[in-house]
């Protein structure tokens, strides 16, 4: 016996991944104080959260940002909120990840010189810009420029990298919002491997980079993926992403130093996948969506970020996000994990699946290629039908239990849960004030950011420009080729909003609104006699002929900057395969716009989704303006993640109907759609069930 305690003490352990909590919420202030709590309790990154405003380039008193400021995360508006946001926080010495896409030249450049004004030497700064544009028109939707442009952005940001700050990752090919959005482990390998390939190309072709140092380049290329709970195929989609990336780096690129094609990638488990009914079973799905990416050595995340169990309630607080820490560090520090060598080596099961994804991968990867590479494919449409349409797939599995989620549609009997026995209590809220406060500070560094001439350097007007010179420049590089991260960090230092940023650069390069893929998605539900949609099917007739149209319209509207918008489109196609004629614009609208689609369409519904928190001024706002128009019959629904409590409010302020994602039944969700129409319009109920 003792002698097996030190051969247990003489095992080589491997060391583990970076442990990372995503968070951020509020204020700069706030968010500082919680990541240091966090390092406290042996976290070893940072994952920063930004909020909405700061993703898509607004500041917090743009009219879209109203609703949004702090709310899913940290309000970054200028390189003071950036001094604050990492005060007391040695940059040198931390490994930093930051969520940020469409801006993520300009949060980069934010935190550079943040790091340079704490003395830190830029060469050893650690950490990634997530900066993968294509999964945001597909499935996230914080997109601002068209592709071209926002690929130029990349491929400066990745060329300056590599040049100036060697150990950043400038680029997180991230296909985790993808699997969110429907994605199956073929669609996610794909994707992601034909984003990667549009990406290097554009490097390369870019001359920016000798062709000795492309290496250098690739070397940089990470991944952020995500773990879904089929853990065994989600360990082998990592296995085979790790031999295709291999694969592509030496035949397309010939890189030949193996560590330059190794395949880095940091994971956060699905969030989606966590269910509002009996949300204690998140912590067994979180767990066993972690150890696809950590049991098998040869394909190891990096970086893990866990979920809380509480996140389909609303945001986690500090509590729930330490116990998701906690997991990973039991996992890592208790278990015998790092003690071995890869234990699924030789596994014929294993291979045969691994082989099948990479054979499937390929294939796609060949289509998207003949299209002309990933960025064609996203102006065309196709990828995006295509998540739309393997999402509607999977809905329709649950919906009928053929895919079984517990809680939800099998095993719903359940014990009260004293972990949600007041629910008011069991998430964190944001208080409404903070908006007003950050807006406030804002208004307060525009009028005293130093502007004067005291700032110009000796006859160079560049050397401290206001920011108007800052700005003028930096649209000046915009319309020729320059590469855009010295005078990004120009507008930084002088002061510069997120939102004159962002504002210069859309005088240049225009704004983009990416294919929604609703009008192209086929069928996924049938409507056979006796099945729930034609049963739906002959309500919205019956109540179009009621009330004397051709068909039932309804109105699909996203308010607000949130861009996850896989629960409208899903509501938007079934409703059309109902029968109902949808109108459906897409992201980022304000009220006012909705509104005015209502009344131009004519249509008999409303349906309003948020899962940002932006529900509690932004779902009334389209109330009143209803009223104002004349239209207050129509009635109003609402969907997304809602406490409880604010449900319960919106009704009050007049919504017909509140769905959270508990009602996964979408066919039933449109039969109660047609009964507020109905009801609105003095019509006798229908005696058929939804």
């Amino acid at each position: 016996m003792p002698q097996e305690r030190v051969q247990m003490t003489e095992r080589q352990k491997d060391r583990p991944w970076l442990m990372r909590t995503y968070a951020g919420h509020s204020t700069a202030e706030a968010s500082n104080e919680l990541y240091r709590r966090n390092l406290a309790k042996g976290q070893t990154g940072l994952s920063v959260a930004f909020d909405l405003p700061t993703q898509t380039g607004y500041d917090p008193d743009h009219i879209l940002a109203r609703g949004e400021v702090g709310r899913v995360g940290v309000p970054v508006s200028h390189l003071g909120d950036m001094r604050r946001l990492f005060q007391d926080i040695p940059l040198e010495q931390m490994n930093t990840s930051m969520t940020i896409n469409a801006t993520a030249m300009w949060l980069l450049a934010l935190y550079q010189v943040v790091a340079e004004e704490q003395g830190a030497d830029i060469t050893r700064l650690q950490g990634t810009t997530q900066n993968d544009i294509v999964k945001e028109y597909l499935s996230r939707g914080t997109h601002v420029f068209p592709p071209g442009p926002s690929l130029r952005l990349t491929t400066d940001m990745i060329t300056y990298t590599v040049a100036h700050i060697p150990k950043w990752n400038p680029i997180n090919i991230c296909s985790y919002h993808l699997q969110e959005a429907g994605a199956t482990p073929v669609q996610e390998i794909a994707y992601a491997m034909s984003t990667a390939i549009a990406v290097l190309d554009a490097v390369r072709d870019s001359g920016q980079v000798p062709e000795e140092k492309f290496g250098d380049v690739v070397a940089r290329i990470s991944f952020f993926v995500n773990a879904g709970v089929r853990f065994i195929e989600e360990m082998c989609k990592m296995r085979a992403f790790g031999q295709l990336w291999d694969r592509v780096t030496r035949e397309r690129y010939g890189i030949t130093d193996p560590k330059q094609r190794r395949f880095r990638y940091g994971v956060q488990v699905n969030s989606l996948g966590l269910t509002e009914a009996q949300p204690e079973n998140n912590v067994q799905r979180i767990v066993l969506e972690m150890l696809a990416v950590t049991l098998s050595k040869d394909a190891r995340a990096r970086a893990v970020q866990l979920p809380a169990w509480n996140e389909a309630l609303g945001l986690p607080r500090p509590w729930d996000q330490q116990w998701s820490l906690r997991i990973q560090q039991v996992l890592a520090h208790e278990s015998d994990l790092l003690e071995y060598e890869d234990i699924f080596a030789g596994s014929r099961v294993v291979e045969a699946k691994v082989d099948a994804l990479v054979e499937a991968s390929l294939a796609e990867m060949d289509r998207i290629e003949q299209m002309g590479g990933a960025m064609a494919a996203v102006e065309s449409g196709y990828l995006k039908s295509q998540l739309v349409s393997s999402h509607a797939e999977r809905r329709a599995r649950i919906e009928s239990g053929e895919e079984k989620i517990v809680g939800v549609n099998s095993f719903e009997s359940t014990e009260p849960s004293p972990l949600t026995s007041d629910l008011d209590t069991a998430i964190m809220t944001v208080d409404p004030a903070v908006e007003a406060r950050v807006v406030a500070a804002l208004d307060t560094w525009r009028t005293t950011r130093q502007e004067s001439s005291d700032r110009q350097g000796e006859g160079d007007p560049f050397h401290y420009p206001t920011t108007r010179q800052a700005l003028d420049h930096l649209k000046e590089v915009a319309a020729g080729t320059g590469n855009l991260m010295e005078a990004t960090l120009e507008c930084a230092r002088a002061g510069v909003t997120t939102g004159e940023w962002s504002g210069a650069l859309r005088e240049v390069f225009g704004e983009f609104r990416a294919p929604t893929g609703v009008s192209s998605a086929p069928v996924a539900v049938t409507a056979e006699a006796g099945t729930p949609l034609a049963v739906v099917r002959e309500k919205v007739e019956k109540t179009a002929a009621d009330l004397g149209v051709g068909k039932l319209r309804f109105l699909v509207g996203k308010p607000g900057l949130d861009g996850h918008s896989n629960g409208a489109e899903q509501i938007a196609v079934r409703a059309r395969d109902a029968g109902f004629e949808v109108v459906y614009q897409g992201i980022r609208l304000t009220p006012e716009q909705i509104v005015d689609a209502a009344l131009a369409e004519d249509v008999h519904a409303v349906g309003l989704s948020i899962l940002s928190g932006s529900h509690a001024q932004l779902v009334p706002d389209v109330l009143e303006r209803l009223r104002t128009a004349g239209a207050p019959d129509i009635p109003v629904i609402a969907g997304g993640i809602i406490p409880n409590s604010d449900a319960e409010d919106l009704k009050a302020a007049g919504v017909a109907a509140v769905f959270t994602p508990k009602d996964f039944g979408i066919t039933e969700i449109i039969g109660r759609i047609v009964d507020e129409i109905r009801k609105a319009n003095k019509l006798d109920p229908l005696e058929v069930p939804a």
